[in-house]
């Protein structure tokens, strides 16, 4: 599933957290990595062969040191739109996933790449891993497969990463949460038939559990819960020590809204721990 991955990199010092963090996707079968750094061909103009000869020792430096954590590795500069040019190379090069590095609190600002990030989130046609990079220790030992929590609204995308989750219980995913928000816009004018939903949706989730139970040997935990729906799945991360968050980009939502727009910006935004997010398209 993850046997081929492409790692957006700056070469600053922040891009070392998530070359630190490399040696645990090995636990999802990850063996090649594609590293990938771009020039935006609008910033650099005439002076891109000089960028690229002063930037490529950098670069050599971090193939070299993926290459230590025994990955396969392949790298490239490459010159146009960063977001564009990162889409493309994941397909060219067939990568089932998109890693990038996010500073976090500001997807347009303050996310690795600069506003790359948030224009590949947004354009993706593969599923792209969101690394928090932050001052604190590096993720050499993170385990993603320790506890897995998957928001599902029921949407198409919802499905499509549902998908995805399956493939990480056969990797070997030790815990797995299932988790439904009742919307507290919507509950507000619907309150007498909160019971009812709960209900609809509890037995949603366990053909889920059902399904994942089929796929592999994994405790699966359900809830549903009301409230404002980022923020609850935010207090699910934090307070069940969750490792990694498996969630589509897109949802039904209550006005017909990208779910990218709101709940999983706003997840990724404040998530403690990597995001998965999974594209409608496959």
């Amino acid at each position: 599933m993850f046997k081929r991955v492409l790692f957006g990199s700056d070469l600053s010092p922040a891009t070392e957290q998530i070359i630190n963090a490399a040696g645990s996707l090995r636990r999802l079968g990850t063996e090649e990595i594609m590293l990938v750094h771009c020039l935006n061909i609008r910033d650099v103009g005439t002076l891109a062969e000089t960028l690229i000869h002063l930037l490529q020792p950098e670069l050599t430096r971090q193939v070299e040191k993926l290459q230590q954590l025994g990955f396969a590795v392949k790298s490239e500069i490459r010159l146009g739109l960063p977001a564009v040019e990162i889409s493309r190379a994941a397909q060219e090069n067939d990568c089932a996933v998109i890693v990038l590095g996010s500073h976090g609190y500001n997807l347009t600002k303050d996310i690795l790449l600069g506003g790359v990030a948030t224009a590949v989130l947004h354009t993706a046609t593969r599923p792209v891993l969101i690394i928090k990079i932050t001052t604190a220790a590096p993720l050499t030992a993170w385990n993603p497969l320790a506890d897995i929590l998957y928001p599902t609204d029921f949407s198409d995308n919802a499905e499509v990463a549902f998908a995805y989750l399956k493939e990480i219980v056969q990797a070997g995913a030790e815990k797995v949460t299932l988790l439904h928000i009742q919307d507290q816009i919507i509950g507000k004018h619907l309150k007498d038939r909160l019971a009812e939903f709960n209900r609809i949706d509890e037995e949603r989730l366990s053909r889920l559990r059902d399904e994942l139970l089929s796929t592999g040997r994994v405790p699966v935990n359900i809830e549903v819960r009301f409230g404002l729906v980022a923020q609850e799945i935010l207090n699910q991360i934090k307070s069940a020590g969750v490792s990694m968050v498996v969630m589509g980009t897109q949802g039904r939502g209550h006005i017909g809204e990208m779910f990218l727009g709101s709940v999983s910006n706003k997840v990724v935004r404040y998530s403690p721990v990597p995001v998965l997010l999974v594209p409608l398209v496959r």
